[in-house]
């Protein structure tokens, strides 16, 4: 059933898959039936992490993201994607591991484009840590990251955005833009904050909403804009509609085929470094009251999915971007 399922949405199911990854934190993946695919064929290499995943989750300590670096290291040299066939593909697991974006960006010599696909901005100036709500600050330190272009967020970061700490300044500074799927005007102290996506009228932050609008201009309007640099896409599937994903945070409004058709116009004109994706169901268990309290404090109330049900719609999701990114590498579109 897999078989003919794979090759009838792959359209090009004779070519090679793109060379990928799996970091085996919480076990969302593993049984996933197209991950167990391209493990067995061998395009995808799994990193056993799960004992480092009560370290990182959420917030990373330090010990736990040298190990877990020396261990792609060995497996998967992301900085050598010409001896090491295309640029990789990294999928792992929940989206309390956003923040391990910055490790695969580390490992990138620059300028690189990110383009950050999220239903939160991850955008939070304290604590100053490892943690998924801070890692684009971390990412904007690095002396490769031009820019983070964050696409889609609809989450409550936008009512008094000053309040969490926001990195306003680095969108007055033009090295982060913010679109929102939806987002009420922010109230705003100081000075004004102006940029792609955003501008201040009578002490607010106006958004330009992407919701409504027309997805073809705004494809064409990313792509005119944004510089001809190399480019890093990091998807957390949060961002997509629930039908499309189950995670364990409150969900956006893109759709999938929304979020490929940017990514396909990007790549037309930009070379595709890589990709990772998070944003799979996994329950969130702790083994510390730290972590534990920053997880009870920042995510919301949500019902706990039937996990079979959340693998199932996160496997067909998850089939869907490797086959694209399948389908890119042999247009040409995903090279070193």
């Amino acid at each position: 059933m897999l078989d003919s399922t794979f090759n009838r949405v792959n359209p090009n199911a004779g070519t090679l898959p793109v060379r990928s990854l799996l970091i085996d934190l919480d076990g969302s993946l593993t049984a996933q039936p197209g991950m167990q695919r391209r493990l067995a064929g061998g395009s995808m290499t799994r990193i056993d992490a799960r004992d480092l995943a009560s370290s990182l989750r959420i917030v990373a300590g330090q010990g736990a993201l040298s190990s877990l670096r020396e261990r792609i290291a060995d497996a998967c040299p992301i900085a050598d994607p010409i001896a090491h066939g295309p640029p990789p593909l990294i999928f792992y697991g929940s989206g309390d591991f956003h923040h391990l974006a910055t490790l695969f960006l580390q490992a990138l010599s620059g300028p690189v484009l990110v383009l950050h696909i999220d239903n939160h901005p991850d955008w939070t100036g304290w604590p100053a840590t490892w943690n998924c709500g801070a890692w684009v600050n971390r990412a904007l330190e690095l002396p490769s990251v031009h820019r983070i272009v964050t696409v889609g967020p609809a989450s409550d970061d936008f009512i008094r955005p000053q309040w969490a700490f926001a990195n306003l300044e680095a969108i007055r500074q033009g090295r982060l833009e913010v679109h929102p799927w939806h987002a009420e005007p922010s109230r705003l102290w100081g000075r004004p904050v102006e940029g792609p996506g955003c501008a201040t009228r009578a002490g607010r932050i106006v958004w330009q909403c992407l919701e409504g609008r027309s997805w073809d201009e705004v494809v064409d309007g990313f792509d005119a804009r944004l510089p001809l640099l190399p480019l890093w896409v990091s998807l957390d599937k949060d961002a997509l509609i629930p039908a499309e994903a189950v995670t364990n945070w409150d969900q956006g409004g893109l759709t999938l085929d929304a979020v490929l058709a940017l990514v396909r116009r990007l790549a037309e004109r930009r070379r595709i470094l890589g990709m990772d994706v998070c944003g799979d169901y996994s329950r969130p268990v702790f083994s510390d009251p730290f972590r534990a309290l920053l997880s009870a404090t920042d995510r919301p109330r949500l019902a706990q999915p039937d996990p079979r049900t959340a693998a199932a719609i996160n496997d067909t999701t998850n089939i869907r971007i490797m086959l694209a990114v399948d389908e890119m590498a042999a247009m040409g579109l995903w090279t070193s």
